[in-house]
């Protein structure tokens, strides 16, 4: 039996740094590289040379027993100035060699700690999906989720902005781009894909499948399962990479590789990848329609032979929670002033809160591809690639067991095509927020479902909404370029 003085936290220390050591020395690795999330949800992290942990014999002397300090008050949504000390103790799990640095690095996901009480930090996005795991489990309802989003985003060959006193323009360009037919490129060979036309055409017109097809190998390599890679819908390089479901906390940790190595393999081809919901006016934007079910005992508590669309009483629970905290949801779903672009009312967007099967004009779509019991989920549609995957996940967990704890009944399921609705019918359907203004005000209102079990705190609550009206504040006082156009002669 292993000595408790190696073990911290639950952590076998000695195992943790066997492990490790074991990758660096197989692959000649020079970098260790550590990572970790902010707030926000962008990766931030350094790095060390790898000698500072394979010379070190004894782990609890090393970072596994001590950690790395850093300074919390540099990191978006972290500490005070007169509180900056924090500690990061990396998971050992999550050890892979770095798919994308030229220099042999391995790359490790840290949790963050708090050095004087030596426990988890509330604030630590990846704590609180653990957290969320844990309370799935206690619950009895459950013991494993699974997850698969639906990441979109755009690859572009230019991108300008800029932003003082007295100016303000954005610029994207894409030799893909629709606006782009009649520009003299020496030759211009045309495939450029029409406005909407985007999905799915084989190259010339998609020109992206070669480089698609290498980020995804690069995934591959990162130890992310990839399913299918293809063009999207939107002109200008739009596409979209769908990995193999998986459970909440380790879904959450691919979301974040998936990430970096797309932008980062985007950047050495020349080009540059971005997860905004809505960057091009007038074309559909990206979003991260978001797969998931129940499953306790090996059986997916989500099916049933008899049920609307296949799905079982609990799966209409778990919708009803879906729908019921929506508005609130919205603030970790959809969380960019941005988001609010993409959805609009009367658009090819998810708005409208109703579930249905096939139909993707609803918030909640229960696909039925196959009648595989295996298969069978919901998939909540309204929220988009520039939320921090850890706690949209962990949100979206808590609302569905919310209703299935409170036995929330969706209602009757809305079949019908949403826009092709009359004004009146329409006008009855509930929808989500108009704005990041609209959807940080619900969760104000609504979110005793979220601090259940302690999964999220109150100061995890209140950091949230005051970091988001500040982004608000920051979009609502600058003139936007359009109202010269609207207003300047007035």
């Amino acid at each position: 039996m292993l000595n408790e003085s190696i073990k911290w936290n639950g952590v076998d220390l000695e195992e943790s740094a066997s492990k490790v050591n074991s990758v660096i020395r197989g692959n000649n690795i020079q970098i260790v590289d550590f990572k970790f999330n902010d707030l926000p949800g962008l990766w931030q992290h350094f790095s060390i040379p790898s000698s500072e942990l394979t010379e070190i014999d004894d782990p609890v002397k090393s970072i596994w027993g001590e950690g790395i300090g850093f300074d919390g008050s540099s990191i978006r949504g972290f500490q005070k100035i007169q509180e900056s000390d924090m500690i990061l103790i990396p998971d050992a799990s999550t050890v892979c060699v770095d798919p994308v640095c030229e220099v042999p690095t391995v790359s490790m996901i840290c949790d963050v700690y708090d050095p004087l009480t030596k426990k988890p930090y509330t604030r630590d996005p990846r704590y609180i999906a653990k957290k969320a795991e844990k309370y799935l489990k206690e619950s009895g309802i459950a013991d494993i989720s699974y997850w698969g989003p639906e990441y979109e985003f755009f690859l572009f060959n230019d991108i300008r902005f800029g932003q003082n006193v007295n100016s303000g323009f954005y610029f994207v360009d894409s030799v893909e781009g629709e606006w782009n037919s009649g520009r003299v490129e020496n030759p211009n060979l045309g495939y450029k894909p029409r406005f909407k036309e985007g999905y799915f055409p084989v190259p010339p017109h998609d020109s992206l499948q070669d480089i698609r097809s290498r980020v995804i190998l690069k995934m591959i390599e990162a130890g992310i399962p990839v399913e299918v890679h293809h063009h999207e819908v939107a002109t200008a390089g739009q596409c979209e990479i769908d990995m193999r479901f998986g459970p909440l906390l380790k879904m959450a940790d691919q979301c974040m590789m998936y990430k970096y190595v797309v932008k980062n393999m985007a950047k050495k081809m020349g080009m540059v990848a971005t997860f905004m919901p809505k960057p091009l006016y007038g074309d559909n934007g990206s979003g991260m329609h978001t797969h998931q079910s129940l499953w306790k005992d090996g059986k997916n508590l989500f099916f049933d032979e008899k049920g609307y669309a296949k799905i079982s009483t609990l799966a209409k629970y778990y919708i009803g929670g879906l729908l019921e905290h929506a508005n609130a949801l919205m603030a970790f779903c959809a969380p960019s002033t941005n988001s609010y672009k993409r959805l609009v009312p009367g658009y090819e967007a998810p708005v409208n809160l109703v579930y249905s099967m096939r139909n993707r004009s609803a918030a909640v779509r229960i696909p039925v591809y196959t009648e595989n019991p295996k298969t069978k989920r919901v998939e909540f549609r309204p929220p988009d690639p520039s939320c921090n995957p850890y706690l949209s996940f962990s949100a979206m967990l808590m609302a569905g067991l919310d209703g299935v704890k409170r036995k929330l009944d969706p209602g009757e399921p809305m079949d019908a095509n949403t826009y092709e609705l009359t004004g009146k019918e329409a006008k009855a359907i509930p929808t989500v927020p108009g704005s990041l203004e609209q959807a940080i005000a619900a969760l104000e209102e609504d979110h005793k479902f979220l601090l259940q079990g302690g999964v999220f705190t109150q100061d995890v609550i209140d950091v949230w909404i005051d970091f988001k009206r500040s982004e608000i504040d920051k979009v609502r006082l600058r003139p936007h370029p359009y109202e010269f156009y609207l207003y300047f002669d007035m």
